[in-house]
């Protein structure tokens, strides 16, 4: 099931769903601000099995489109949401999203000998070039420069979703984000998270669950 913001224009027709998403799974898309007042019948698509029928929606973003597309051809089941105000830090996106701020997942990119590696990690924590490079078996792990993270993910810093992705090689997965039932990741643009089951984030981010965060604090 697809759900859109309630906007003018029509989305225009989806392409036919994978086997995966007609079993079912689809990806809904909303705007909070947008919806709040109105009736689910106004701003929800009508579904079913194998299809969807979107009603009153805006065009996404390019970049949060190629996210949705993306969960929708996966036959995953996930949430985008759109907030006017932004979430430029952790503290925000998890204010916006209601959620617990270990559930927003940072993507990191690092530079770890010349290649690209995505670096996912909860919101609380800082991820730690050295254990980044000792599960990457590099020499060295820096963070990547604002051109270098829009070059390896394809997306502008500050609104890296961890999927899909351009040039990285490989992802980390903090291991700490495995025990929510819901993460929230960037879905494209400042404005825009996806909620995601953590397994379904490995699943399609092929990420290798490690420990890539900081040693608390005594």
């Amino acid at each position: 099931m697809t759900l859109l913001r309630p906007r003018l224009a029509p989305l225009g027709a989806l392409r036919e769903p994978s086997s995966q998403a007609k079993r079912g799974l689809f990806c809904h898309i909303r705007v909070t601000d947008s919806c709040a007042g109105l009736a689910p019948a106004r701003w929800r698509a009508n579904t079913t099995s194998a299809a969807t029928t979107v009603l009153a929606v805006r065009a996404l973003p390019e970049p949060v489109e190629r996210v949705a597309r993306y969960l929708r051809e996966s036959g995953t089941e996930a949430r985008i949401e759109e907030y006017s105000g932004g979430t430029p830090t952790a503290e925000d996106a998890a204010r916006a999203a209601g959620a617990s701020l270990e559930q927003i997942v940072k993507s990191l990119v690092f530079v770890c000998d010349g290649r690209y590696v995505l670096v996912l990690t909860p919101g609380d924590r800082r991820a730690d070039p050295r254990k980044v490079a000792s599960a990457t078996g590099a020499g060295q792990a820096r963070i990547a420069s604002p051109t270098q993270v829009e070059e390896a993910t394809g997306f502008a810093p500050g609104a890296v979703a961890p999927f899909p992705l351009t040039s990285v090689e490989l992802v980390l997965l903090d291991r700490r984000l495995l025990v929510h039932d819901q993460v929230w990741v960037g879905a494209g643009s400042p404005r825009h998270l996806a909620a995601v089951d953590p397994a379904d984030l490995a699943r399609l981010t092929r990420g290798r669950a490690v420990d890539v965060t900081e040693d608390a604090g005594p």
